[in-house]
């Protein structure tokens, strides 16, 4: 152990008592301990004093990724089976049975040549989806050529049963592995040990983000710090994780906890070539690097390295919210909106009947709401209350469950009894799918808020009406009514920012279960 590392433990154990860090530096023989000498002041400048470890992947890493291999393989050894009886029943040409032998380690090789099997994105990012196809297309790719060249004639229709096969056996086996992984996480389990290095705001801050979601599977277990109220051995913790020291300790606590991941969080000290250093310090010992750039919710897809000769710059794209973008989300809107409509229209019709039997009056509510850009338009919902409940809303204001802005009761006395159900359920919300037809609205955006509201709005909020309205969105899958408004603010503007049309199937599909659950709906 260095001097400065002995400095370090020593401090941390007098700060501490006898609470001695779960996991140690492991000592080097005496012949490994080379020093190379330097007048640099930069703790990260290279040096041998601190001589790197050799340092293992966490087990568990080895083993899923075997796990995942081995599935990878018996799903291509189950598509070849299954393509070649659909194509052509028992018997198989020279060829095809070469095929049989060679398409499940090509589909592991493709796999692999796309990233599937990258640590950084197992269980993490959509990347781990997106390699599956890109290794369809690099298969598709493969198979063309091989056949060209040794002039051979494949069968489509084989190619067409395999290759769809191959793609939802890989996203089946990532989907099934990633709840596994998911569910050991939110135990605590199979995390990287992480030391988060910054100043003191910035740092807590990016902990937070870390323990609010452990699917990223970070687990911070050391803080090193700048910008304390005082000396950081009088700070026994930060966000319940310990401060072991400053931004320049970073290495030995790193070396001290074995950590796995260092997060860096804004820092002025930690950039350039003392952050190009700490990354060569951190290289050595086989220890992952994650800087935050202070980008609040924006997502990975406008996120591009923009190179130059000294300095890479990153480049983050504009939203989506004109030209073809737009016209290809109405043209998907208004589609699915019209077949959902058809396929619904008995339950629309007994859900109307069933309001005009127990209180007679109008089966539907319209209501203005504020659309894109601040236009006023009519929303069709289904009547749920009685025919007076707007009169009646101010004596009731008061008595808001709502998050400040937005009026909910859990208990309205306004509700009917088949309200109540079709609320429940958001039943209630399906008569929009005209809206949406008329182009007011969106199958998936923000949620369609009141002139009243609007009124209330700072000019962040604003931002919320530079898209369509929608029937679903963030908010409604991430917890509806039981939400703050500052985190239902923040998740709308963080759909307006970056939509895409595979977000939209993806929060249609989370919208399904959350629906069926009925939380946060009243």
């Amino acid at each position: 152990m260095s001097i400065h590392e002995r400095q370090l433990h020593d401090a941390f154990v007098g700060l501490a008592g006898d609470q001695r860090p779960r996991h140690r530096a492991r000592r080097r023989p005496p012949t490994e301990r080379l020093a190379l000498t330097t007048t640099s002041s930069d703790p990260f400048a290279p040096s041998l004093a601190a001589a790197p470890r050799a340092r293992g992947r966490a087990d568990w890493v080895g083993s899923y990724l075997r796990r995942i291999i081995a599935l990878d393989l018996l799903v291509g050894v189950g598509c070849v089976v299954i393509a070649s009886v659909l194509r052509f029943g028992d018997g198989l040409t020279g060829v095809y049975q070469l095929l049989a032998l060679l398409i499940p380690v090509a589909w592991v090789g493709a796999l692999a040549m796309a990233n599937a099997y990258q640590r950084r994105y197992l269980g993490v990012a959509g990347e781990e989806y997106r390699a599956v196809g890109r290794a369809v297309v690099g298969l598709l790719a493969v198979l063309a050529i091989t056949a060209f060249l040794a002039n051979v004639l494949l069968a489509r229709l084989y190619v067409l049963y395999l290759l769809p096969m191959l793609m939802i056996g890989g996203l089946a086996v990532r989907r099934a592995s990633r709840r596994w992984l998911m569910a050991h996480r939110e135990s605590g389990r199979l995390m990287q040990r992480t030391i988060v290095v910054g100043r003191a705001d910035a740092a807590a801050a990016l902990v937070r983000s870390i323990q609010a979601e452990p699917g990223q599977g970070l687990k911070p277990v050391a803080l090193c710090v700048s910008g304390l109220d005082g000396d950081w051995r009088e700070t026994a913790s930060l966000e319940g994780v310990p401060v072991l020291g400053e931004p320049r300790d970073a290495v030995a606590a790193a070396d001290l906890y074995d950590a796995e991941a260092v997060a860096v969080a804004s820092h002025p000290d930690l950039a350039g070539t003392s952050l190009r250093r700490l990354a060569w310090a951190l290289e050595e010992r086989d220890i992952d690097l994650i800087v935050s750039p202070g980008l609040l919710d924006v997502a990975g897809p406008r996120l591009s390295i923009r190179p130059s000769s000294n300095l890479s710059l990153l480049h983050i794209e504009r939203p989506s919210h004109t030209g073809r973008s737009m016209l290809l989300k109405g043209a998907m809107d208004r589609s699915l909106a019209a077949l959902l409509l058809v396929a619904l229209a008995p339950l629309l019709a007994v859900v109307a009947a069933a309001i005009k039997v127990v209180d007679p009056g109008p089966v539907f509510f319209r209501q203005q709401r504020v659309g894109v850009r601040g236009e006023l338009f009519a929303i069709f919902k289904f009547r749920t209350m009685v025919l007076d409940a707007e009169s009646r809303l101010a004596s009731l204001a008061s008595d808001s469950d709502g998050n400040g802005v937005l009026f909910k009761m859990q208990a309205d006395p306004r509700v009917t009894a088949v309200g109540r159900v079709l609320r429940r359920y958001s039943i209630d919300e399906l008569p929009q799918l005209i809206n949406v037809l008329r182009g007011e609205m969106s199958l998936v955006g923000p949620r369609p808020p009141l002139p009243r509201e609007v009124q209330q709005y700072e000019p962040d909020a604003l931002r919320r009406l530079h898209v369509r309205p929608g029937m679903t969105g963030l908010w409604q899958v991430s917890g509806r009514s039981d939400l703050s408004w500052e985190e239902s603010l923040r998740l709308d503007l963080r759909y307006v920012d970056n939509w895409s049309p595979i977000g939209d199937l993806h929060i249609l599909f989370r919208t399904f279960r959350a629906v069926t659950g009925g939380s946060g709906a009243y």
